[in-house]
């Protein structure tokens, strides 16, 4: 499988979770979705702020636009949960067109960039990326966790589920 095909299917992956996983925040009272469940960013809402910040306020715009945003991780950028639900999944579907632009070579490149600590960072491009797509899987199985303990039912979230769909829709 060549890179704009595996990096497309993660990011098609991440888009697709992200709604999935919704189908069971949604479910969640508001106290559930704020209450500290012990995950590492605290609460559901904590953990979904947390991967608009990395995920898309600071991973896509190093690999978008070459620029390295100075935001805490931990930063509450979006308090409404409405909100936060449409701007995950609008930045979540915009990785796709992303890295359908570029060009076979990029994946082969460097990515040049300031840590959040302000230390500047210059890694393989490819398994940078691979590491948001497996930071956002990380986070989303978090939520999953916190989702069962607060006694709802959570979300199937694997892989192969959406390499199945896509293959019957083929």
């Amino acid at each position: 499988m060549d890179a704009h095909a595996h990096f497309g299917l993660l990011a098609r992956y991440g888009a697709w979770a992200t709604r999935k996983l919704y189908q069971h925040v949604d479910a969640l009272t508001d106290d559930e979705y704020r209450r500290d469940t012990g995950l590492f960013f605290k609460s559901v809402h904590g953990t979904l702020n947390h991967l608009l910040v990395a995920e898309h306020q600071l991973w896509r715009v190093r690999f978008a636009e070459g620029r390295s945003p100075s935001l805490k991780l931990n930063a509450e950028v979006e308090t409404n949960r409405a909100r936060l639900r449409e701007r995950l999944f609008e930045a979540s579907e915009a990785w796709v067109p992303l890295i359908a632009a570029w060009p076979a070579q990029r994946f082969e490149g460097r990515l040049d960039y300031v840590s959040t600590e302000g230390v500047q960072r210059s890694l393989p491009f490819a398994p940078t990326l691979a590491h948001v797509f497996n930071h956002g899987t990380h986070h989303r199985g978090q939520i999953n966790a916190a989702i069962t303990a607060l006694d709802h039912e959570c979300a199937e979230l694997d892989l192969l589920f959406l390499i199945m769909a896509e293959a019957r829709k083929a």
